[in-house]
């Protein structure tokens, strides 16, 4: 009967809190995708926050459509709410929800084996993987400690063995530290680096991170450095509040944005260290395109995020100059920054190399253009807080460094790149302002601004 399932879910969660309103979630969590029941009757009755994690976990319906063929943009969508939540009720229910059906999942697959699939919307067994794989990783900084979520890990194995390390399913305890009073010494896309004493840095993930993706990242930063490129190499992974942290041991190293603040007259040096560290990486080759995707897909990205409600000719257009970039088989870093840069002992060590992939230079190039140049153009303060110095130097810094990247004094050359790095650039820019989810009128006004600026660029022409 349908009722079993949801008291199951209730019941899975009352083993991991006393929270009614998480429980009630549990009952409830079906009744807008499965009955005639709505979101606003589960919250006239049990309240906004029950309504909430109900919510989290009810999926986009698609009248008409048939349901298996839109399993995967359902899914999608759904673990897009789950990702963006920070409620612990909401990550609770995922868990207790899909333990569920995994306890389902498994009874069925010792009994019918491969042909379990065929009684389902989605047959590809792949693709269940994926989704339930997901949930675990996307859940996991929250409620490792659970048996809950071993069991989970647990059955997953079972129907698709070694999925998971099996330590998962044991009693696991990453060492907890804080970076409360510690000197933030440089903000990136994926977190923030923090000295946490005289010889140890941390970078602390944004809250969206999973240990899959600090993982992985170790894992290009390791291949990296067997590759020969000078990277900073963490020795364990943390737990910082609600994050996961990775620790480096860096003795006396500063990032390069902290010395060009404190010694602005060697900014032509700093700009000749970081211009020789990205000619080493650009000319790395690699041929692992699992581990180093295409970097033109991640041009094709802001691409989309920048144009995609709008200006479509503009964006096609742009598209087909993206794929007509000569093909590259060496490495570029993603988020080249001054930031992102230590010194140790005066060599270069970069972090934050999960953008890594295989490409075209511009990527890093016209990233190094937004960060010291295009962010003046909408906001100055940007440069000053990000990079922690002013304006006038970044803008002396890129000129310094595009020279000796290029290692050319002609002024035709060196032109031609800029306006090539400041066309991505601003892409790049304007994807960033669409992430608000309120635009201001200034907002509005950069955003025209930049899209003229692209329009009128001689290296789009």
């Amino acid at each position: 009967p349908f009722i079993l399932h949801p008291l199951e879910v209730a019941n899975i969660l009352s083993s991991m809190t006393d929270d009614m309103e998480i429980i009630a979630a549990g009952v409830l969590h079906d009744i807008v995708e499965d009955t005639d029941g709505t979101l606003d009757e589960i919250r006239k009755r049990f309240g906004d926050r029950v309504a909430m994690i109900v919510d989290s976990e009810t999926e986009n319906d698609y009248p008409g459509e048939d349901r298996a063929a839109t399993w995967k943009k359902r899914k999608e969508q759904s673990l897009e709410k789950l990702r963006g939540k920070t409620d612990i009720g909401v990550k609770m229910l995922w868990l207790a929800d899909k333990l569920s059906n995994m306890r389902s999942l498994a009874r069925g697959y010792g009994e019918y084996g491969e042909k379990l699939w065929d009684f389902l919307h989605q047959r590809d067994s792949a693709s269940q993987l994926w989704y339930y794989k997901t949930v675990a990783e996307y859940v996991e900084m929250d409620l490792n400690k659970t048996g809950s979520y071993k069991e989970y890990v647990d059955r997953i194995n079972y129907i698709w063995p070694g999925t998971f390390d099996s330590s998962k399913t044991k009693y696991r305890e990453y060492r907890t530290i804080s970076v409360e009073g510690c000197q933030c010494i440089g903000k990136g896309a994926k977190g923030s680096v923090y000295r946490y004493d005289d010889e140890l840095i941390v970078k602390v993930y944004n809250e969206k991170n999973t240990y899959k993706d600090v993982e992985r990242e170790i894992a290009l930063t390791k291949t990296a450095f067997v590759m020969g490129l000078p990277t900073a190499i963490s020795f364990g992974i943390v737990s910082v509040g609600k994050r996961y942290g990775a620790m480096f041991e860096l003795i006396d190293a500063k990032t390069v944005s902290e010395l060009i603040a404190k010694n602005p007259g060697q900014l032509d040096r700093y700009a000749g260290i970081m211009a020789g560290l990205a000619r080493q990486i650009h000319s790395t080759p690699s041929e692992d395109n699992v581990l180093f995707p295409d970097a033109s897909e991640q041009l094709k990205s802001w691409i989309h995020r920048a144009f995609t409600d709008g200006e479509q000719e503009l964006e096609q257009r742009l598209i087909k100059m993206t794929e007509a970039l000569p093909p590259s088989n060496t490495l570029v870093h993603g988020d080249l920054h001054t930031g992102n840069v230590f010194l140790l002992n005066g060599e270069p060590l970069f972090i934050d190399a999960d953008r890594m992939s295989v490409g075209d230079p511009i990527v890093d190039i016209s990233g190094m253009y937004l960060f010291y140049v295009a962010y003046a153009e909408v906001d100055p303060k940007l440069i000053e807080d990000f990079m922690g110095f002013s304006v006038q130097t970044a803008k002396q810094f890129f000129d310094s460094f595009i020279r000796q990247y290029l290692k050319t004094d002609d002024e035709a050359e060196i032109n031609a790149a800029v306006r090539k790095s400041a066309l991505f650039a601003y892409i790049r820019l304007i994807g960033q302002i669409k992430k608000k989810p309120v635009l201001s009128d200034k907002d509005k006004a950069d955003i025209a601004m930049l899209t003229e600026k692209i329009k009128g660029a001689e290296a789009f022409r």
